[in-house]
Protein backbone atom coordinates (compact mmCIF):
# COMPACT_ATOMS: atom_id res chain seq x y z
CA UNK A 1 0.00 0.00 0.00
CA UNK A 2 1.54 3.21 -1.12
CA UNK A 3 2.09 5.97 1.85
CA UNK A 4 0.39 8.73 0.04
CA UNK A 5 -3.06 6.34 0.21
CA UNK A 6 -6.21 7.99 0.95
CA UNK A 7 -7.31 4.68 2.37
CA UNK A 8 -3.98 4.42 4.64
CA UNK A 9 -4.38 8.35 5.39
CA UNK A 10 -8.04 8.12 6.30
CA UNK A 11 -7.41 5.30 8.59
CA UNK A 12 -4.85 7.02 10.55
CA UNK A 13 -6.52 10.32 10.77
CA UNK A 14 -9.42 7.95 12.03
CA UNK A 15 -7.28 6.79 14.87
CA UNK A 16 -6.08 10.03 16.58
CA UNK A 17 -9.66 11.47 15.95
CA UNK A 18 -11.21 8.84 18.05
CA UNK A 19 -8.74 10.15 20.52
CA UNK A 20 -8.53 13.54 20.18
CA UNK A 21 -12.54 13.92 19.04
CA UNK A 22 -13.07 17.08 21.12
CA UNK A 23 -10.04 18.60 19.80
CA UNK A 24 -11.56 17.94 15.94
CA UNK A 25 -14.85 19.02 16.90
CA UNK A 26 -13.29 22.22 18.29
CA UNK A 27 -11.42 23.26 15.03
CA UNK A 28 -14.18 22.33 12.83
CA UNK A 29 -16.48 24.37 15.01
CA UNK A 30 -14.34 27.36 14.43
CA UNK A 31 -14.50 27.16 10.48
CA UNK A 32 -18.26 27.08 11.23
CA UNK A 33 -18.32 29.97 13.47
CA UNK A 34 -16.16 32.16 10.76
CA UNK A 35 -18.01 31.23 8.18
CA UNK A 36 -21.11 32.25 9.41
CA UNK A 37 -19.56 35.32 10.86
CA UNK A 38 -18.68 36.12 7.12
CA UNK A 39 -21.69 34.96 5.23
CA UNK A 40 -24.13 34.40 7.83
CA UNK A 41 -26.10 31.57 9.27
CA UNK A 42 -28.06 30.37 5.96
CA UNK A 43 -26.06 27.61 4.64
CA UNK A 44 -28.48 27.74 1.69
CA UNK A 45 -27.29 31.02 0.51
CA UNK A 46 -23.24 30.91 2.63
CA UNK A 47 -21.50 28.23 -0.04
CA UNK A 48 -18.85 28.28 2.21
CA UNK A 49 -20.44 27.18 5.59
CA UNK A 50 -22.36 24.85 3.41
CA UNK A 51 -18.88 23.07 2.82
CA UNK A 52 -17.93 23.13 6.39
CA UNK A 53 -20.79 21.30 7.60
CA UNK A 54 -20.75 18.64 5.21
CA UNK A 55 -17.07 18.33 6.28
CA UNK A 56 -18.14 18.57 10.11
CA UNK A 57 -20.63 15.62 9.37
CA UNK A 58 -18.29 14.13 7.81
CA UNK A 59 -15.84 13.66 11.05
CA UNK A 60 -18.96 12.46 13.11
CA UNK A 61 -19.68 16.21 14.37
CA UNK A 62 -23.40 15.73 16.24
CA UNK A 63 -25.59 18.27 15.08
CA UNK A 64 -26.64 20.09 17.96
CA UNK A 65 -22.57 20.90 18.30
CA UNK A 66 -22.97 21.77 14.64
CA UNK A 67 -25.90 23.73 16.09
CA UNK A 68 -24.01 25.92 18.56
CA UNK A 69 -21.10 26.58 16.14
CA UNK A 70 -23.71 28.33 14.16
CA UNK A 71 -24.98 30.16 17.24
CA UNK A 72 -21.78 31.39 18.58
CA UNK A 73 -20.92 32.70 14.89
CA UNK A 74 -24.17 34.44 14.58
CA UNK A 75 -23.23 36.59 17.97
CA UNK A 76 -20.10 38.11 18.75
CA UNK A 77 -17.98 35.27 18.63
CA UNK A 78 -17.12 36.32 22.42
CA UNK A 79 -14.93 39.16 20.79
CA UNK A 80 -12.76 36.67 19.23
CA UNK A 81 -11.23 37.64 15.88
CA UNK A 82 -9.51 34.50 13.83
CA UNK A 83 -7.24 35.04 11.31
CA UNK A 84 -7.05 32.31 8.24
CA UNK A 85 -2.69 31.88 7.46
CA UNK A 86 -1.25 29.71 5.30
CA UNK A 87 2.67 28.68 6.30
CA UNK A 88 4.74 27.11 3.99
CA UNK A 89 7.92 25.25 4.22
CA UNK A 90 9.33 21.78 4.02
CA UNK A 91 9.96 18.68 6.26
CA UNK A 92 12.96 16.47 6.58
CA UNK A 93 14.20 15.39 2.89
CA UNK A 94 11.97 17.97 0.93
CA UNK A 95 9.18 17.09 1.85
CA UNK A 96 6.67 20.08 0.11
CA UNK A 97 3.93 20.96 3.46
CA UNK A 98 1.85 23.63 3.44
CA UNK A 99 0.12 24.55 6.94
CA UNK A 100 -3.40 26.71 7.31
CA UNK A 101 -4.19 27.93 10.42
CA UNK A 102 -6.84 29.78 11.83
CA UNK A 103 -5.71 31.79 14.80
CA UNK A 104 -6.38 35.02 17.27
CA UNK A 105 -2.89 35.26 18.11
CA UNK A 106 -0.52 35.19 14.72
CA UNK A 107 2.39 35.47 17.19
CA UNK A 108 1.72 32.41 19.00
CA UNK A 109 0.76 30.60 15.55
CA UNK A 110 3.97 31.46 13.97
CA UNK A 111 6.24 30.29 16.38
CA UNK A 112 4.49 26.94 16.84
CA UNK A 113 4.09 25.95 13.36
CA UNK A 114 7.93 26.94 13.01
CA UNK A 115 8.94 25.05 15.86
CA UNK A 116 7.28 22.18 14.42
CA UNK A 117 9.15 22.47 11.35
CA UNK A 118 12.44 22.96 12.95
CA UNK A 119 12.18 20.46 15.70
CA UNK A 120 11.91 17.49 13.60
CA UNK A 121 14.37 18.51 10.64
CA UNK A 122 12.21 20.78 8.76
CA UNK A 123 12.02 24.51 7.86
CA UNK A 124 9.47 27.14 7.00
CA UNK A 125 10.04 28.68 3.92
CA UNK A 126 8.04 32.07 2.51
CA UNK A 127 4.61 32.48 1.05
CA UNK A 128 4.58 30.53 -2.72
CA UNK A 129 8.04 28.34 -1.90
CA UNK A 130 5.81 25.00 -2.23
CA UNK A 131 2.07 26.14 -3.04
CA UNK A 132 2.87 25.69 -7.24
CA UNK A 133 3.43 22.05 -6.38
CA UNK A 134 0.39 21.47 -5.67
CA UNK A 135 -3.29 22.26 -6.91
CA UNK A 136 -6.25 23.01 -4.82
CA UNK A 137 -9.21 20.57 -5.74
CA UNK A 138 -12.17 19.35 -3.73
CA UNK A 139 -12.06 16.18 -3.00
CA UNK A 140 -14.89 13.11 -1.40
CA UNK A 141 -14.03 10.15 -0.59
CA UNK A 142 -16.53 7.48 0.00
CA UNK A 143 -16.20 4.03 1.68
CA UNK A 144 -16.75 1.00 -0.40
CA UNK A 145 -20.15 -1.03 0.82
CA UNK A 146 -22.44 -3.48 -1.14
CA UNK A 147 -24.59 -0.64 -1.22
CA UNK A 148 -22.67 1.23 -3.20
CA UNK A 149 -22.03 0.28 -6.94
CA UNK A 150 -18.81 1.53 -8.28
CA UNK A 151 -20.46 2.41 -11.88
CA UNK A 152 -23.20 3.92 -11.00
CA UNK A 153 -20.99 6.12 -8.44
CA UNK A 154 -19.06 7.29 -11.40
CA UNK A 155 -21.77 8.16 -13.79
CA UNK A 156 -23.36 10.00 -10.66
CA UNK A 157 -20.33 11.54 -9.90
CA UNK A 158 -19.13 12.68 -13.69
CA UNK A 159 -22.56 13.73 -14.42
CA UNK A 160 -22.86 16.54 -11.71
CA UNK A 161 -19.75 17.70 -12.73
CA UNK A 162 -16.75 16.47 -11.15
CA UNK A 163 -12.93 16.04 -12.88
CA UNK A 164 -12.31 12.47 -11.97
CA UNK A 165 -12.83 9.95 -9.78
CA UNK A 166 -10.77 6.74 -8.78
CA UNK A 167 -10.87 3.42 -6.65
CA UNK A 168 -8.04 2.87 -4.02
CA UNK A 169 -7.80 0.52 -1.55
CA UNK A 170 -11.63 0.65 0.49
CA UNK A 171 -12.27 3.92 -0.88
CA UNK A 172 -14.08 5.63 -3.93
CA UNK A 173 -12.11 9.24 -4.78
CA UNK A 174 -14.07 11.64 -6.61
CA UNK A 175 -12.30 15.17 -7.38
CA UNK A 176 -13.73 18.55 -8.29
CA UNK A 177 -12.76 21.88 -9.42
CA UNK A 178 -12.80 23.69 -6.71
CA UNK A 179 -15.85 25.92 -7.52
CA UNK A 180 -17.91 22.81 -8.40
CA UNK A 181 -16.97 21.28 -5.71
CA UNK A 182 -20.36 22.06 -3.57
CA UNK A 183 -22.59 21.26 -6.52
CA UNK A 184 -21.12 17.96 -6.59
CA UNK A 185 -21.50 17.75 -2.95
CA UNK A 186 -24.91 18.11 -2.93
CA UNK A 187 -26.00 15.70 -6.13
CA UNK A 188 -24.43 12.60 -4.03
CA UNK A 189 -25.99 13.68 -1.07
CA UNK A 190 -29.17 13.98 -2.26
CA UNK A 191 -28.48 10.02 -3.17
CA UNK A 192 -27.94 9.83 0.69
CA UNK A 193 -24.60 8.81 -0.16
CA UNK A 194 -22.25 9.38 3.38
CA UNK A 195 -18.96 10.53 3.05
CA UNK A 196 -15.45 9.51 4.97
CA UNK A 197 -14.19 12.96 4.01
CA UNK A 198 -15.51 16.11 2.09
CA UNK A 199 -13.39 18.97 1.77
CA UNK A 200 -10.96 21.05 -0.61
CA UNK A 201 -8.14 19.84 -0.35
CA UNK A 202 -4.29 21.18 -1.71
CA UNK A 203 -3.37 17.93 -3.57
CA UNK A 204 0.24 17.41 -4.81
CA UNK A 205 1.23 17.03 -8.57
CA UNK A 206 4.06 14.64 -7.20
CA UNK A 207 4.70 12.87 -4.32
CA UNK A 208 8.23 12.61 -2.70
CA UNK A 209 9.50 8.82 -1.86
CA UNK A 210 10.84 8.73 1.96
CA UNK A 211 12.51 6.25 3.61
CA UNK A 212 11.28 4.49 7.07
CA UNK A 213 13.75 6.50 9.10
CA UNK A 214 12.46 10.03 7.75
CA UNK A 215 8.62 8.57 7.70
CA UNK A 216 9.15 8.51 11.55
CA UNK A 217 10.73 11.92 11.77
CA UNK A 218 8.23 13.55 9.38
CA UNK A 219 5.45 11.91 11.40
CA UNK A 220 6.73 13.52 14.44
CA UNK A 221 6.18 16.87 12.51
CA UNK A 222 2.52 16.06 11.30
CA UNK A 223 1.83 14.98 14.60
CA UNK A 224 2.89 18.09 16.56
CA UNK A 225 1.56 19.63 13.70
CA UNK A 226 -1.66 18.16 13.65
CA UNK A 227 -2.12 18.72 17.53
CA UNK A 228 -1.23 22.94 17.64
CA UNK A 229 -5.54 24.15 17.98
CA UNK A 230 -4.37 26.82 15.93
CA UNK A 231 -3.41 24.22 12.67
CA UNK A 232 -7.06 23.56 10.62
CA UNK A 233 -5.33 21.41 7.77
CA UNK A 234 -1.62 19.95 6.75
CA UNK A 235 -0.91 19.04 3.26
CA UNK A 236 2.05 17.39 2.20
CA UNK A 237 3.63 15.50 -0.80
CA UNK A 238 4.88 12.53 1.16
CA UNK A 239 4.77 8.94 -0.14
CA UNK A 240 5.47 6.72 3.38
CA UNK A 241 6.88 3.37 2.59
CA UNK A 242 4.69 0.34 1.72
CA UNK A 243 3.10 -0.83 4.81
CA UNK A 244 3.93 2.19 6.90
CA UNK A 245 1.89 2.44 10.36
CA UNK A 246 1.99 5.66 11.47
Amino acid sequence: MSGHSKWHNIQAKKGKADAQRGKIFTKVGKEIALAVKNGGPNPDINSKLKDVIAKAKASNMPQDTIIRAIKKGSGDMDGVNYEEIVYEGYGPSGIAVIVNVLTDNKNRSAGNVRHAFTKHGGNMGSTGCVAFMFQEKGEIVIEKNDSVDEDELMMMALDAGAEDFSSEDEVYIITTATEDFGSVREALEGNSLEFLEADVKMIPDTYTQIDEETAVRFQKMLDALEDDDDVQDVFHNAEFPDGWEG
